[in-house]
């Protein structure tokens, strides 16, 4: 599986995210900047990942500028025809403004930047990004976000769970999900979702920053052994 890392001006964790996936998880990938709009050496099985920071500085709103960035028109097109998109934070945020998924990201209920670990329960297996993810466990992955809210209308919300694109939500060490465990006020405690065809995702925890040793902390690890297990898979089958 090869990975893109899209570089938005004021992208401040695309060199996280090449390392653990290059590094540390061990699969071919590139940089791609905000410009560039040639996806053509990326196919279906492979990943365009948005990473965290603060493009364009936030200003106007949170991803709000990014998402008419030339390379977005390409990732919305390699989306469609079935390539994997995963976006973290700042990412998550691009992907909702962008409508390749739904719901927005809101200012934290606390009015506050909160950075600090926090525990996610899975809510699905049945999605690439969590496929491999037990579904009892629960992970501790940190937070950096000042617009971390997720919010969508009651309709949406029921088509989430209805056609079960709700991937992780906050919940404290012991895997409770309740009030004091959502660290910014989103609804149902949602930590990250994905799209109708399964095959986007998006959330605000950041799994890169929770992917080695070195940072005593590996459960982000997991969600990007997930994302590549069907290649895994098929390389073992077919060599």
């Amino acid at each position: 599986m090869k990975f893109g890392i899209v570089v938005f001006p004021g992208s401040n964790c695309d060199r996280d995210m090449f390392h653990v996936v290059k590094n540390v998880i061990g699969c071919e990938a590139r940089y791609v900047w905000h410009k560039d709009t040639d996806l053509s050496d990326f196919t279906k099985d492979d990943c365009i990942i948005l990473p965290g920071g603060f493009s364009y500085g936030d200003y106007l709103r949170t991803g709000a500028i990014a998402r008419f960035s030339p390379v977005m028109e390409s990732v919305i097109q390699f989306a469609n025809a079935g390539g994997k998109v995963f976006g973290v934070c700042n990412g998550f945020q691009i992907l909702c403004e962008s409508h390749l998924l739904p719901g927005a990201l809101l200012r934290n209920d606390t009015m506050k930047y909160e950075c600090k670990n926090v525990y996610l329960k899975p809510q699905t297996n049945k999605v690439l990004l969590t496929c491999k993810i037990p579904m009892d466990a629960e992970l501790k992955i940190p937070i950096a976000h000042g617009d971390g809210r997720f919010y969508c209308d009651a309709a949406t919300l029921q088509g989430l769970y209805d056609n079960d694109q709700v991937l992780f939500k906050y919940c404290d060490e012991n895997g409770e999900v309740n009030e004091e465990a959502n660290p910014n006020g989103s609804i149902d405690n949602i930590a990250g979702i994905c799209n109708l065809n399964k095959n986007v995702f998006g959330m605000m925890p950041h799994p890169e920053r929770a992917s080695e040793k070195e940072l005593a902390n590996t459960d982000g690890k997991i969600i990007f052994e997930s994302l590549i297990s069907r290649v895994l898979e098929m390389t073992v089958l077919y060599g």
